[in-house]
């Protein structure tokens, strides 16, 4: 499976992103997809995830309500929509995939991962 992970960049706080993550190489729909960050000097966190069909979701709880994370089957996509960013939102973010559910929101459990796209939020 390979993932790539676009849409980063700068923007100020209050600010809105978009990121996408495009699969290739897999049934793209029999994965779970889910997108983790990592500041600097801090270990990559859960964000956020998403099941098979698009319905069950699961947020980390500082961005509950300001992001959304959605897919596209038909364009083997996920995507994060950021909303009312804030500075510490800053960080390389990653999407990743993996088959099963449980345990959704810990990162040894995703078998592939995409190579990270810089959001940075400015104050």
């Amino acid at each position: 499976v390979q993932l790539q992970a676009s849409g980063g960049g700068l923007v100020q706080a209050g600010g809105s992103l978009r990121l996408s993550c495009a699969a290739s190489g897999t049934t793209f729909s029999s994965h779970v997809m889910a997108w983790f960050r990592q500041a600097p000097g801090k270990e990559r966190e859960f964000v956020a995830a998403i099941g098979w069909g698009g319905v069950l979701t699961r947020y980390e709880d500082s961005v509950r309500g300001r992001f959304t994370i959605s897919r596209d089957n038909a364009k083997n996509t996920v995507y994060l929509q950021m909303n009312s960013l804030k500075p510490e939102d800053t960080a390389v973010y990653y999407c990743a995939a993996r088959r099963g559910w449980g345990a959704v929101q810990q990162k040894s459990e995703y078998n592939y991962w995409g190579q990270g796209t810089q959001v940075t939020v400015s104050s």
